[in-house]
């Protein structure tokens, strides 16, 4: 056991696992949680099931999922990669399954089972645990050791300090790094779906399309990917990814903004016309309502004919060339006015926090504050939903926790 005391700020996923990896390597580690239970993200994420990692195994294309931290993880990634995690857990019991879409999950389909295995890993190495247990300032002394004082005044200190107190959903969460000599980049939402008011595409929810592509024009964004339309507009991973890469420009125009839907990306322009002619020549008698160009649904086909002006009572056979213009527009680009945003409440990743410039990112620790460490959201790092935010967060803990040890 070494005489090293460390103090770890945060009881989430980053936190655990750095505190587990330095305990493993004998220093004296205590885990202070502000609320009254430990690891509550990784028990709601992924519909209560944890999403623990994505089954991505080269580095650089791990990396590219990640719309702010791409460059600075690199380096990280290859010290603790996605197949370091899956080995981590396994060895402690733990088997992962891939789903189709690369999202791993435990064979269990349990977020709890991460709880208990990480609740059990740290228990075993000896770490200390404190609930209800808020910061309220830290200071560097004379000596170099950090003095913490408690919501309730009491005083501790620690030779080394681990910050990862989540993402700063307001910018007091990075008060304690602000204090430090740190600077934060202003947080605003990563993840998020698009509320838009449409009755007819409300009239849809619960539809939903493997693929579509998504268009912000005045941002230059675009997205391909699946789609779901809700009760309150459009989300699904196309949207998800695009609220993550477009977060600070989207936040710029106050999510409101136009937004352009091709339902059938897959389709030239001539395809569509020559389909349009193959059911005037096969099924004339048959109206265009009922008569949906696969893959869509029929729900979405009829509203996306009525959408673009074209009676319900239109036949194929009588089907004109001005509404065949109208019907491929609808259907390559439906125009839709975006009114604001809902966050995706099992993700609620946020953009911003520490400068990645002022944190090295193969130890984990401070470049201005020698002694103070970073892991998980806290730094102005967030990936895109899939598993992509637990990797960055075992990965900067796992190497933040080893070094503190060294």
């Amino acid at each position: 056991m070494n005489s090293r005391q460390i103090i770890i700020v945060g009881g989430g996923a980053a936190g655990f696992f750095a505190a587990i990896a330095a305990a493993e390597q004998g220093a004296s580690v205590t885990l202070l949680e502000k609320t009254a239970r430990f690891l509550d993200k990784v028990r709601i994420s992924g519909g209560g099931r944890c999403n623990v990692t994505h089954a991505c195994f080269e580095t650089r294309e791990f990396a590219t999922r990640y719309p702010r931290g791409e460059r600075a993880l690199l380096a990280p990634f290859q010290q603790f990669s996605a197949t370091d995690t899956i080995a981590w857990f396994e060895s402690r019991g733990v088997k992962l399954k891939t789903e189709r879409d690369g999202r791993m999950f435990p064979t269990t389909d349990s977020s709890q089972t991460i709880v208990d295995c990480l609740v059990a890993a740290a228990e075993k190495t000896g770490v200390k645990f404190r609930l209800n247990c808020a910061v309220e300032s830290v200071a560097k002394n004379a000596s170099g050791k950090f003095e913490l004082t408690l919501a309730g005044g009491e005083k501790i200190s620690a030779d080394k300090l681990l910050l990862a107190t989540g993402g700063c959903r307001a910018a007091a969460a990075g008060n304690l790094a602000v204090s430090l000599g740190h600077k934060i980049e202003p947080p605003v939402p990563s993840l998020f779906t698009f509320q838009i008011e449409s009755p007819w595409l409300r009239s849809l929810a619960g539809v939903s399309l493997e693929l579509a592509e998504v268009s912000v024009p005045v941002a230059k964004l675009r997205e391909r990917g699946p789609l779901l339309v809700t009760h309150w507009g459009l989300s699904g991973p196309a949207i998800l990814k695009m609220s993550a890469w477009g977060a600070r420009e989207l936040h710029s125009l106050d999510y409101k903004f136009s937004l352009l839907v091709n339902w059938l990306p897959e389709f030239s322009a001539e395809k569509i016309v020559a389909e349009f002619l193959t059911r005037r020549e096969t099924v004339g008698a048959k109206l265009v309502v009922n008569v949906p160009l696969a893959p869509l649904t029929s729900r979405l086909w009829e509203q996306l004919v009525l959408a673009a002006g074209i009676p319900a009572d239109t036949r194929w056979s009588k089907f004109s060339r001005a509404q065949s213009h109208a019907l491929m527009q609808q259907l390559t680009r439906s125009e839709f006015s975006v009114t604001g945003k809902s966050l995706n409440k099992d993700e609620f990743v946020t953009c911003g926090g520490v400068k990645l410039s002022e944190v090295n990112f193969k130890t984990m620790e401070s470049k201005i504050c020698p002694g103070l460490f970073f892991a998980g959201e806290l730094l102005d790092i967030d990936g895109i939903t899939g598993g992509f935010n637990f990797q960055a967060a075992w990965t900067t803990g796992f190497i933040a926790g080893n070094l503190m040890a060294a």
